[in-house]
């Protein structure tokens, strides 16, 4: 019999065929979908360049929540959330108002609260900083170290020789034996007793402990928290309303907080059990880092807190902004870039081009303004570690990006 007859013949019925014989049916095999980067916010076609660079950097990274926010001459052109999803867990949607940690991004809000300070007539950028806290150093060299050398990271003290003291839980606790965790006071009781590293002024060395030292002098000089005197002064102005100093467990995450996400562990700094505990969760503690890195925002925040730079007399008068990015006394780089304020700032075309990141285990960010009144910001709930793709790659790739035609629309009423 052909195959021809006999297929017909089993279409017909007319064979009988053991059920052996017959293929079995197989069930449906679930397909898992593919990674993907999904988006929240808008990013308009004239933009598409600054948003592609964003999916890219996310998924080449598998960075579960970041955001980007694009300003030109004070208007919102771009905002949104992005995270990578391979389906293996639940994740939540990070939208363009989702918060993240800063890291040092907060320095240049502690230097404007400074500068707004001075602008009142409430303090001195040469104001002794030993004789504005009360301090009794131990190195009498800590007695020329001024406001202004602590803002420009002038102060003396070197991360490669004493160490970097906000990140010293442990060792503070022994040395004072005190129970963790310490606070502020403690960590200034420990390194007033220590020499410093060089003579302040003779070279420039980044301190986060000189931003902290700062955060002391804006609560001792207004009467005011260093937060509360943060929001009143300089947020409100702008309609900031979102952004506040972060808290170190998960637990204690803010409403609409992101969740931060690295591969290291560290003993507990927030009690004295020696639990091992996922690094952003309790591996440092946040609010020591207020004035030096605990501020939240969300991308548009950052962007909407350059207003207070580059619209002088809001926060700001014109004057108190050029003494917040003038040159230092020393530690110009070679490519002409130099450090003051907060800022990270070089010439440019007539405009001052001034730059930040913040980075902490769980974070990275970065904020640029740069000429033809072009701010952005971008954050993510990890940073580069061991085994990673470079973070400090993101404002090289945004820069090669070109706009042929900016948009017109403007999304500032939609967030503030």
């Amino acid at each position: 019999m052909t195959l021809l007859s006999r297929r017909n013949l089993l279409k017909a019925g007319a064979i009988a065929v053991p059920a052996a014989v017959l293929p079995a049916t197989r069930p449906a095999q679930a397909v898992a979908p593919l990674p993907v980067v999904q988006t929240s916010g808008t990013a308009p076609a004239a933009l598409a360049g600054f948003d592609n660079v964003l999916k890219t950097f996310v998924k080449d990274r598998k960075i579960t929540a970041a955001q980007l926010a694009i300003m030109k001459n004070g208007k919102i052109l771009l905002a949104r959330g992005y995270r990578y999803n391979d389906y293996s867990r639940a994740l939540p949607t990070v939208s363009p108002t989702s918060l993240f940690r800063i890291a040092s991004l907060s320095k240049n809000i502690t230097s404007a609260a400074i500068m707004r300070l001075v602008q009142d007539g409430k303090l001195s950028l040469s104001a002794k900083v030993t004789q504005l806290l009360g301090l009794t150093p131990a190195d009498a060299r800590m007695e020329q170290i001024t406001v202004l050398r602590l803002m420009q990271h002038l102060g003396g003290w070197d991360l490669a020789v004493s160490k970097d003291q906000l990140w010293l839980d442990h060792t503070i606790s022994a040395a004072l034996d005190l129970p963790l965790p310490i606070g502020h006071a403690d960590i200034i009781r420990y390194a007033t007793a220590r020499p410093l590293d060089f003579a302040p002024g003779s070279k420039m060395v980044y301190s986060n402990y000189g931003y902290l030292l700062l955060g002391r002098i804006i609560e001792r000089v207004s009467g005011l928290s260093y937060e509360s005197y943060i929001q009143t002064k300089l947020l409100k102005p702008l309609a900031i309303t979102r952004m506040r100093l972060g808290k170190s467990l998960k637990s204690e995450a803010a409403p609409g907080e992101i969740a931060y996400e690295s591969q290291y562990t560290h003993k507990s700094v927030m009690d004295t059990s020696g639990t091992v505990v996922p690094y952003p969760y309790g591996g440092f503690n946040m609010p020591n880092q207020d004035a030096n890195g605990g501020w939240l925002a969300s991308a548009v925040d950052l962007v909407r807190w350059t207003l207070a730079f580059d619209k002088p007399g809001t926060v700001l008068s014109a004057a108190s902004i050029a003494k917040l990015v003038a040159k230092p006394e020393i530690g110009v780089t070679a490519d002409g870039a130099w450090y003051s304020g907060g800022w990270w700032v070089r010439q440019v075309t007539g405009h001052l081009n001034t730059w930040h990141n913040g980075s902490m285990p769980g974070t990275f960010s970065y904020l640029a303004r740069l000429q033809n009144g072009f701010s952005y910001a971008v954050v993510f709930n990890r940073r580069e570690e061991t085994g990673s793709l470079d973070y400090d790659l993101i404002d090289d790739q945004m820069n090669k990006v070109s706009v042929s035609s900016w948009p017109t629309t403007d999304l500032t009423s939609k967030y503030f």
